[in-house]
Parts: C-alpha cells; structure tokens; sequence
C-alpha cells in the first residue's frame, strides 16, 4: 500500500512547477488527476502560499484525497469531473491564477487493489474497468457487443498486442455461447490464445489486454487530448505544465501538443534572427524524462513513466 502514499517524481515536479509557483501572484496548482492526493500534498505542505484544485473522475479517490488533505483547509477545493472537462472544473479556482497544472494519468495503484474494480488481471472481478462510476460502458459491455474489427482495432492501438486479431476473434467466438462477465474468463482465455513462446516475454499475457480496455471503457487518450489543450490555455505567463504519462499513447499526445505549442508558426524561410522568433510556449524538458533506478526501486509504479513540462511565456 505503499505506493499510495508515495507520488511519482515528486522533487522533479516541485523543482519543474516552483518558478511559476512563487512568482506569479494568488497562485493556484491545478492537479489534474488528484487521485490519492500524494503530489496535490507536497505541494500546499511546501508552498504556504498556493491553493489547489483537485480534479479527479473517480469518487472514490476524491474521498480518501479529501480524509487526507483535510488538513489544509478551503486551500484545496475538489472537482468530481474528467480531466477534459477543464475549463468547468477550474471554475473552483475563483480568480485566482492558475499558475501549474500537473498531470499524473493511468490507473492508481488504489484501483488495482480494489478486485471489484476489474482493473487487475491477478484478481477475478467483474468485467468493469470504469473509472466513474456515472460512465455506462464497461469492459464487459466491449467484449460482448462491439465488433471483432473493434475490439482488434483497440486491442492494437492502445496497448500494441501482436495478437489483436486472434484474441479478437476468439472473443467473439466464445460470446456467442455466453456472456462475458469476469475477468479469470478472460484471463484464461489470453493463457490459451497466445502462444506460450510469446508468454514467456513482455510480463502478464493480459497485460496489454486489460491496458487496451481500460484506455476504451474510460476513453483515456481522448481525454487527454482534449484536456490538455484547455490546460495550456488556462495558464498565465509564467504558468508551468507537467505531464506523467506511463504508456506510449498518452506520451505521444503529449509531445506532439507542447511541440506543437512551442514551434513558432513563422515560414521557416523567411529571414529573422532566431533570437527575433517567439511563440508563446518553451518546453522545459528535453524528450521525456524517466525515473532513476533508485526511483523506481522505491516506487516500482514510476518504472514506466516519461515526464513532459512546458511553460507559458507569452499571451
């Protein structure tokens, strides 16, 4: 239980966000995906002067963030929303600032401790994956009525499983005699479908299985893409941005929205001194960071983690 308690790169994040955080006036640090309260915890312990708002989809975690935090007070205010319901959600800030946000995605290590989640393929649960509660689609409601092209499709583009096609199609086999409502059948079922060769390498053989339907259920990576730009423009100049990613499609969103903030919209042809071209934006960070392995021997959840910052530095 340790890892809930123990936020990823949290001296990284403070030493990326402090500038912005004790520079610009009535400061507030947005976290984005609040969960346990961990990171949104260093920072108003460290930072006497800032305000939070904790923005998070799962209710359950808003509760244990709230227990934890209730030490500080109307300094930290928390927003049962989607990260890509931003701009409402940051209404809570009042007029105040917005100087960081920070962005920690994936599941928590909360929701995989919790079997009747259905997040983790050691435990059987109900085939859920919702991440809240208000949602309607299911895992098992993916398995059992979307069409074998579909269930490939994600099965492929959000985890990369070789065997999209073959587990698809099984899949879709099997529903017709039943149901799919647990995730042992399915975990059974990946045991059978790929090839033992290819289940001695690459971890769990439902890892990337169970990935691929968590992203689709609580639409992850269109989340993302609309949150964060709502996030870069609700910041002030001087206003800093981090973004944790821990799978390749959430890393890949997040590059390609910072570069293309960053790059100046000028032909690159015509003929201005470099030091005359300006955008709006500066990365902060130069490709993705990663955890160090004294990091990740502490947290194993910060193994697969690649960290992005931006900073405002125009209107």
């Amino acid at each position: 239980m340790q890892a809930h308690h123990d936020p990823v790169l949290i001296e990284r994040c403070i030493e990326l966000l402090s500038p912005a955080l004790e520079s610009v006036a009535n400061p507030v640090l947005v976290d984005a995906t609040v969960g346990l309260g961990g990171h949104a915890r260093e920072f108003l312990r460290r930072f006497p002067q800032v305000h939070v708002v904790g923005i998070d989809q799962d209710e359950h975690a808003l509760d244990i963030a709230r227990e934890r935090l209730t030490e500080f007070g109307d300094r930290v205010v928390f927003v049962h929303a989607r990260n890509d319901e931003f701009p409402q959600a940051i209404a809570a800030a009042g007029p105040r600032a917005i100087a960081a946000v920070i962005f920690d995605l994936g599941v928590s290590s909360m929701q995989l401790d919790f079997a009747e989640r259905g997040f983790a393929y050691s435990q059987d649960a109900p085939l859920d994956m919702r991440m809240d509660s208000r949602s309607r689609l299911t895992a098992a409601e993916i398995l059992n009525s979307w069409p074998e092209r579909d269930i490939a499709t994600i099965l492929r583009d959000y985890s990369g499983e070789k065997f999209a096609g073959r587990i698809a199609r099984e899949v879709v086999r099997r529903r017709v005699e039943r149901d799919w409502t647990r995730s042992s059948e399915l975990v059974e079922l990946l045991y059978e479908v790929i090839p033992a060769p290819a289940r001695r390498t690459g971890g769990h053989p439902a890892k990337r299985t169970f990935q691929a339907l968590r992203i689709a259920v609580n639409d992850e990576l269109g989340a993302l893409s609309r949150a964060l730009p709502a996030a870069l423009d609700a910041v002030v100049v001087g206003g800093r941005i981090v973004v944790m990613s821990y799978q390749s499609g959430e890393d890949i969103i997040t590059k390609r929205e910072f570069t293309r903030r960053s790059a100046s919209t000028l032909p690159p042809d015509l003929p201005i001194p470099a030091a005359q071209v300006t955008t709006n934006f500066r990365l902060l960070t130069r490709g993705a960071e990663t955890a160090t392995p004294s990091e990740v021997e502490r947290n194993p959840r910060a193994a697969s983690v690649r960290l992005r910052a931006i900073e405002r530095v125009a209107a």
